[in-house]
Parts: structure tokens; C-alpha cells; sequence
């Protein structure tokens, strides 16, 4: 399997497990503890974790030698637009910051966590 389509089923079925997990969590714990716009925050991840992953990984076939330069490069690209996310989405106003926060940066940790070892065993694999 290349690592394009490596990438992207193992972001599919993470996604999937998280939004379950999520859900269930939703089920269990009902109230203010995850917000309302964690679905919003779910699909944005997904979003920039295949834009991200599919760049580095076209940077890693390119130039093996600098793959600690382009997974970092990455790491700082996602945080730079998360940021930004989050400065749009809390322009409204929202009543419940606090959680919204926090989800969106559980979520963001969980998502960068995934791009890093899937882009490191994706190359690992292919530096032999």
C-alpha cells in the first residue's frame, strides 16, 4: 500500500473511533461538557490532517534527508491555522469558551499526535 492511501485509512479509521468515542461521551455525559461545535471541530481536523499529511508526505518522497525539517514544518503549519480557526470561531461570542477551548485543543493534540507517527512509520518503511 503507498503511504498516500496508508495515510488516509489510518486518518479515516482514527476519525471514526474518535467521533464514536465522542458521541458515546456526548451519550454519557450530557450537559456542557463537549461543545457544540465539536463536530465542526472533528471535520476541520480531518480536514487539515489530510492537507498536511499528504504534503509531507510528498516532501518526504522528495527529500529524505529533511524529514525532521518537514514534519516540524508541518506541526508549526497546523498550529498557525488552528489558531486561526479558533480566533474565527470565538469572533461571534460564545457563551461556553471555556470548553470549546478545550475540546478544540484535546482534539488538536490527538490529531498532531496521529500525523506524527503516521508520517514516521510511513518513513521509516520507506527509507530502507
Amino acid at each position: 500500500m503507498t503511504p498516500t492511501k496508508a495515510h488516509l485509512l489510518q486518518l479515516l479509521i482514527g476519525s471514526i473511533m474518535l467521533s464514536g468515542l465522542i458521541y458515546f461521551l456526548q451519550q454519557v455525559f450530557p450537559g456542557k461538557w463537549i461543545h457544540e461545535k465539536i463536530w465542526a471541530i472533528i471535520l476541520f481536523y480531518v480536514l487539515l490532517t489530510t492537507l498536511t499529511g499528504l504534503v509531507s508526505i510528498h516532501f518526504l518522497k522528495k527529500d529524505k534527508l529533511n524529514s525532521v525539517s518537514i514534519i516540524l514544518g508541518s506541526a508549526v503549519f497546523r498550529l498557525l491555522v488552528s489558531l486561526t480557526f479558533v480566533l474565527v470561531a470565538l469572533w461571534g461570542g460564545d457563551k461556553n469558551i471555556l470548553w470549546f477551548v478545550i475540546n478544540f485543543f484535546t482534539i488538536y493534540l490527538l490529531y498532531l499526535l496521529f500525523d506524527i507517527y503516521s508520517l514516521i512509520t510511513n518513513l521509516r518503511l520507506h527509507l530502507k
